[in-house]
């Protein structure tokens, strides 16, 4: 018999109220209708399943890409008094699972996609009263997602062995292809699609070229406190970073595949029980990470796709709470995706292309970031955001066509193999031994660009390598790109963005206690001693913006304290009164 969902959502969860399309999520998989829900990464997916898992009479079979990911999110279930297990490599108690499944002991089981799609896993499901398959991260199912896991493509013997299983399948990221690609490989009818969109409005959009990266990073850290991530392109670059970083004062570490699997372990333990630690990885690292308060994600390098940078920026600010995503690209980056496009197959080639021309697209806007992102899944936002660095500093642009024309005009007559440091030589007329012995004082080219026209010259380049009209050689020289001749003709013009001189200050302030409560830190306090005692993360026992609204409301009973959002029953027996007490101190 079923359980009324608002009060399991109030007794389990604490909440009040179902959040965006949480309720009608829900109240198909509890009438046993097929879903697949696309839900933007802190909109409570993993309460879509949790709460049918104990409305439900049964156990829900979660499928989850990562270990570390399926633990983590067992950890949380555990605290909120949901009977949970996890059948992996690394479990010793697999033995006892088992027989908790067929016992009947378990609301939910998370497994990996290749033991799920396994005949001896079916065999032990059939000898057990299953409610529901929720498969996390959907979009690994879809050879056009952008972690696309072949295991994944192998469920649907398993989803149809059960017929009478509702199957729930969640992701943040799927465009149009995906979702169509994940709706078939899963079985789900096109009517269960539920969509409840892409925007994540407390995330803060910036976007600048590379120039000094440590020293770049050094101010991030520095306006940015609390947890963070820096996503790094290579392991070395990890390791690199954490060390340079660490020199400031800030508790750092490195993540990175090629570490031994106890360092990786030891350095993940350590962020996710920290309050202010940042992450150097490489994107390795994230996924696994069901972080709350992980306050800015800043990428060093490009990522592979609009897709990709979503999901990844998507892990800041889980929590609701305000938090910033900075992305740092080069030129570089771009041309060194566009040779990685040989290495992939024929057929995928022109996805590459077009995923590299829509990141470029957003690097490269004078508009809103978070309106171009939202389009490039199918929204239809408002021009002006207010939370980017565009909208809340716009900046200016002029036309660069000519000195675009200048500057490719200069590569090709100096022969194609010259860096840009000899090109601006060129171009603004400087006579040195090179150029003399060359011949390049006497081209066309020469002296043609002064004033405030040279300043222009670097970013030019950089437009140029974007929109592949410049490429760079093996030696590092500059040659003219397969799109160079409509830019060489003028036919294609290059709209060049000016960023403020000054970046404005934002006026919100990202730290936990912004209004520098001393309630707040002393509740805080008090949780990291209780997650310290119990061996889990800080977030496990409460969000911080429960600490938040304890610290506002000042609850004097259990039955005040039961009210604050995020305090279920279990929750309010195991730390209500370690939590009133510190309340009290202060009354």
């Amino acid at each position: 018999m079923l359980t009324d969902p608002a009060a399991l959502l109030r007794s389990v969860f604490g909440f009040e109220a179902f959040r965006g399309v949480q309720a009608q999520v829900v109240e198909r998989v509890l009438a046993g209708q097929p879903t697949l829900a696309i839900m933007p990464t802190g909109a409570g997916k993993s309460l879509c399943y949790q709460l049918p898992a104990v409305a439900l009479p049964g156990c829900c079979v979660v499928v989850s890409p990562l270990i570390a990911l399926m633990h983590d999110q067992l950890r949380s279930a555990n605290a909120l008094g949901i009977r949970a297990a996890s059948l992996t490599s690394v479990d010793a108690d697999w033995r006892e699972t088992q027989d908790r499944l067929v016992a009947g002991d378990l609301d939910l089981l998370y497994v990996a996609p290749e033991r799920a799609s396994g005949d001896g896993f079916r065999a032990l499901l059939d000898r057990a009263r299953i409610a529901l398959f929720a498969i996390d991260e959907a979009h690994c199912v879809s050879e056009w997602g952008h972690d696309f896991r072949p295991d994944y493509r192998l469920l649907r013997p398993l989803l149809d062995a059960f017929p009478d299983v509702p199957r729930l399948a969640l992701t943040a990221t799927a465009d149009a292809h995906t979702r169509a690609d994940i709706l078939t490989q899963l079985g789900i009818p096109a009517e269960g699609l539920v969509i409840s969109g892409f925007d994540r409005p407390n995330i803060r959009y910036v976007m600048q070229p590379r120039d000094g990266l440590k020293g770049q990073l050094r101010e991030i850290l520095a306006a940015n406190p609390g947890p963070g991530i820096v996503y790094a392109p290579t392991r070395a670059a990890t390791e690199q970073l954490a060390e340079a970083l660490g020199q400031s004062g800030r508790s750092t570490r490195a993540y990175h595949a090629g570490l031994a699997p106890e360092v990786r372990a030891r350095n993940q333990a350590a962020f996710l029980a920290s309050e202010e630690m940042v992450m150097a990885a490489t994107v390795a690292f994230g996924m696994g990470i069901d972080k709350p308060d992980v306050r800015f994600v800043v990428h060093a390098g490009l990522p592979k796709s609009i897709e990709s940078y979503y999901q990844e920026s998507g892990r800041a600010g889980r929590d609701g709470d305000p938090a910033t995503a900075i992305l740092l690209w080069g030129a570089e980056d771009f041309a060194r995706a566009r040779q990685r496009i040989g290495e992939v197959e024929p057929a995928r080639q022109a996805g590459e292309r077009t995923r590299i021309m829509a990141l470029g697209a957003l690097v490269e806007t004078a508009g809103c970031r978070r309106a171009v992102l939202l389009r490039h899944f199918g929204e239809d936002p408002p021009p002006f955001c207010g939370n980017c660095d565009n909208c809340l500093a716009p900046p200016a642009s002029i036309d660069a066509t000519l000195t675009a024309q200048k500057l490719l005009s200069a590569v090709h007559r100096t022969g194609q193999s010259f860096g840009l440091g000899h090109i601006e030589a060129v171009l603004t007329g400087k006579s040195n031994d090179k150029i003399i012995q060359r011949g390049h004082d006497r081209l066309s080219v020469f002296g043609i660009v002064e004033g405030e026209e040279v300043a222009l010259l670097k970013p030019v380049a950089r437009a140029l390598q974007v929109h592949d009209a410049l490429t760079t050689t093996e030696h590092g020289g500059l040659a003219l790109g397969p799109a160079a001749r409509p830019y060489l003709k003028g036919e294609e013009r290059v709209e060049l963005v000016l960023p403020p001189a000054k970046a404005r200050r934002s006026k919100r302030d990202n730290s936990a206690n912004p209004v520098d409560d001393p309630i707040f830190d002393a509740l805080r306090e008090c949780r990291r001693d209780l997650a310290r005692e119990a061996g889990v993360p800080p977030y496990v026992i409460f969000h911080d913006s429960t600490l938040r609204e304890m610290a506002r409301i000042r609850p004097m009973s259990q039955r005040d304290m039961a009210l604050v959002s995020g305090v279920g029953e279990r929750k309010l027996e195991a730390y209500g009164d370690a939590f009133l007490a510190v309340i009290r101190q202060f009354a």
